[in-house]
């Protein structure tokens, strides 16, 4: 199966019909305006009624949906509006310890370890068949609690998510070990073992995703879990643990638990009876979390972190192609991407019709309401997001660079922000170093292959990196040069199940996806015996 191209395929979904995705909006359902541009229009005063219920709001513990063992319920909330949509079971650590026992009983006594491969893949088929055709409902719960535009969820995020569990369904039965020859009179195999009970700690800003990233590799080698929340977006994992049951996983192979970093993420990366933590999010957090990890029961980690990463032009681009590729891999997903595309460098030769058209494009990039047809963006996850981009937009501003457009909030509800486009930015401003996470595109000047591969590795992060050229050449010698775990060349955001994603640096360690994932998730036994009279060694 090729890779899903997630620009083309938001294209695609973007020019499709969505009536037939909202049979049932409420209220809302005849209002058919305009799509807003930035520039012009505050977001609809009246957000559209989501079609969907919320059903879970408890943790599941062993099958079962269970309140907090303190009673605490935390809000979650719709960034379109501020609104609370439903009060969820915060979890703390006594319920991070009834997940975790419940995850160890599991691997040690039940039966997902000692069920054939084949019966595991099964079951995370059928999964898969659940996750599909409930996708309209998933997709809409998406994007009420994170922001994003429905059609990215429905049409991108969710076929990728059935997709992944296809894949690592397929890897259940193809896990095996070695025959290994050695000197002497002896039968040497390894074996690929299940790690026991992994602690897994999932982002906001692809939840679907990061749950099908984190527990498909760890169910397809046998291991049980610990799942925990983003406290802004919890509210699908629990709908899709639920439908992993229905499936017909055992109870206490899948447990979820929602919760704040302090108060439920530190007890799961520093708990004694917790075999592996897995984790994605800011580096800074990810620091910690290794840090619980070693400090307790010295359990191997995998982190998935922040970048800044650099989308390099060269003179010879097509330059309306590397636009337009530019724009999506800064603002996709409302600039809310760990691999964005965040510094855009661009040869000093077509600079100037670059910066126009990245500005025109920009320009024209629609915001509002992601339940709307045709939005390309939402809101800003939360307050504090929304605060943060705000603040290093400012910082743009005092540190010189141009501000072409954009720079303030869209609207007066919300957390949504305009589609903004610094230029003349240098190296040494925050806006050129940090992780904004924001909607925020940052263009940069070079002349020469030798001064931006330099520029481009000059950063603490190793996540990503874009090139766009019409030389073989360039492209080899760049996609070398770049301190990078992935490297797109004149595409961008190509993911598929089969491709590793990790990063260098401060980006992370440990690779998700594809083949290199599994690794995370298994440990290697080497088993000896002798043999007598071999006829062969």
């Amino acid at each position: 199966m090729a890779a899903p191209r997630l620009s083309s395929l938001l294209s695609r979904s973007l020019s499709a019909s969505s009536s037939s995705l909202f049979p049932s909006l409420g209220k809302n359902a005849g209002r058919r305006g305009s799509i807003q541009r930035f520039s012009t229009a505050a977001v609809v005063e009246e957000p559209i009624t989501p079609p969907v219920q919320i059903s879970y709001t408890q943790h599941v513990i062993n099958g079962k949906f269970v309140d907090a063992a303190s009673g605490k319920t935390f809000p979650t909330y719709d960034p379109r509006t501020g609104d609370v949509i439903a009060h969820v079971a915060e979890g703390d650590a006594e319920d991070i310890n009834r997940a975790v026992a419940a995850a160890r009983k599991a691997f040690d006594e039940g039966p997902w370890p000692r069920m054939t491969a084949y019966e595991r893949s099964r079951i995370m088929l059928r999964f898969a068949d659940l996750v599909e055709k409930h996708s309209e409902e998933l997709a809409a719960l998406e994007t009420w609690n994170n922001g994003k535009p429905f059609e990215q969820s429905f049409k991108s995020e969710l076929p990728l998510l059935v997709r992944l569990f296809h894949y690592y369904a397929g890897w259940a039965d193809k896990i095996h070990g070695l025959t290994v020859p050695a000197d002497g009179n002896y039968h040497v195999q390894t074996l690929h073992e299940p790690i026991g009970v992994a602690g897994q700690i999932i982002p906001w800003n692809f939840p679907l995703i990061m749950f099908a990233w984190k527990v498909g590799p760890a169910l397809a080698c046998g291991n049980t879990i610990v799942l925990k929340t983003a406290e802004q977006t919890p509210l699908t994992a629990l709908y899709v643990a639920k439908l992993f049951h229905e499936a017909g996983l055992p109870p206490g192979v899948l447990n979820v638990v929602s919760g704040y970093g302090p108060t439920a993420g530190a007890p799961l990366a520093s708990h004694m009876d917790v075999d592996k933590i897995a984790f994605t999010g800011s580096t800074e957090t990810g620091k910690i979390v290794l840090e619980l990890a070693a400090k307790s029961n010295l359990k191997p980690v995998t982190l998935e972190l922040g970048g800044k990463s650099p989308f390099i032009v060269c003179e010879d681009a097509d330059i309306d192609q590397a636009v337009e590729e530019a724009h999506f891999a800064l603002f996709f997903n409302q600039g809310q991407c760990c691999c964005a595309g965040s510094r855009t460098f661009v040869h000093e030769r077509i600079y100037d019709e670059f910066l126009e058209k990245a500005k025109a494009r920009a320009m024209r990039r629609s915001v509002g309401d992601p339940f709307k047809k045709g939005i390309e963006q939402g809101p800003q996850i939360d307050p504090e997001q929304f605060e943060k981009v705000l603040r290093y937009i400012r910082s743009g501003i005092e540190s010189k660079a141009t501000l072409e457009c954009g720079g303030d909030r869209f609207g007066t509800k919300g957390y949504f922000i305009q589609p903004t486009v610094f230029s003349n930015v240098k190296d040494d401003m925050l806006i050129a170093q940090d992780e904004i996470f924001g909607p925020v595109q940052s263009i940069l000047k070079f002349k020469d292959l030798d001064e931006v591969i330099q520029r481009a590795n000059a950063t603490r992060y190793g996540l990503a990196a874009g090139v766009f050229t019409r030389s073989v050449q360039t492209a080899n010698t760049l996609t070398r040069a770049l301190r990078a775990g992935t490297v797109w060349v004149n595409c961008f955001d190509v993911f598929d199940a089969a491709i590793p994603f990790g990063g260098y640096k401060m980006s992370g360690m440990g690779r998700e996806k594809g083949i290199y994932s599994l690794q995370n998730y298994l440990q290697v036994k080497a088993v000896v015996t002798p043999v007598k009279n071999p006829a062969w060694l």
